[in-house]
């Protein structure tokens, strides 16, 4: 009898090697786990340029697309919309949760977004930078009639916290030895324009006017409490 080697069970094909892209991996990771800027890692930034095809094909299997603004400099991946419930489809879990916002984070967004526009407008410096007085100067014709400084102060404080956790806002540090005053300044990332989008933008009186009312006829408004 005759020694012979077993071919693979034909009910059973072998998958085809697929090559591992060690750069593809770090930018799928990069990716899922936070915003790629290109001003914080150029490197990063040429190899998602060169592989954004691959880097589409990979994220459209986890039903994700990739959103990438080459004149802004930031790239992120976002869930699908979920289909219509008159369509056949199933509903897909999400691999990138949903997240509700307070209304004092809301507003704030909206009044970043509003800001950043009309310093765009303006066609100066590219980076808008807003201490935390000038953030609490917007919010506060919003919010309830008698709020005292230190509470608004508090919700500020809070709300701003929040808006970084979300990638929004960055905080900046004063170079040791400057001279210069640490007011709280913070940059206010371009990313809110994919965010708030240009329709959003032009209801924003409308919705304003929502949370003015919203915010106003809340009993915890002036405290800062999060819904999230």
């Amino acid at each position: 009898m005759n020694d012979f080697t077993p071919e693979h069970d034909s009910a059973e094909p072998r998958t085809p090697d697929v090559p591992v892209i060690p750069e593809l991996s770090q930018l799928m990771v990069h990716l899922l786990k936070s915003v790629l800027y290109r001003e914080d890692d150029e490197r990063q930034w040429a190899s998602l340029l060169r592989l954004q095809a691959r880097v589409r094909e990979q994220s459209a299997v986890l039903l994700l697309d990739l959103v990438l603004d080459e004149a802004e400099g930031y790239a992120f991946l976002k869930s699908r919309p979920d289909p219509d419930e008159s369509e056949a489809a199933p509903r897909m879990p999400r691999l990138v949760a949903r997240r509700p916002l307070s209304y004092a984070v809301s507003l704030m967004l909206a009044l970043l977004r509003k800001r950043l526009a009309e310093f765009d407008a303006g066609g100066g410096d590219t980076r808008l930078v807003l201490a935390r007085d000038e953030i609490a100067e917007l919010m506060r014709v919003f919010l309830p009639d008698g709020t005292n400084e230190a509470r608004l102060i508090d919700q500020v404080d809070a709300t701003i916290s929040k808006v970084v956790e979300l990638g929004f806002l960055r905080r900046l540090k004063v170079a040791a030895g400057s001279g210069a005053q640490d007011r709280g300044n913070h940059e206010v990332r371009r990313i809110l324009k994919a965010y708030v989008d240009a329709q959003w933008l032009a209801d924003f009186d409308a919705r304003l006017e929502v949370y003015r009312t919203a915010l106003g006829s809340r009993p915890e408004a002036g405290k800062g409490k999060q819904n999230d």
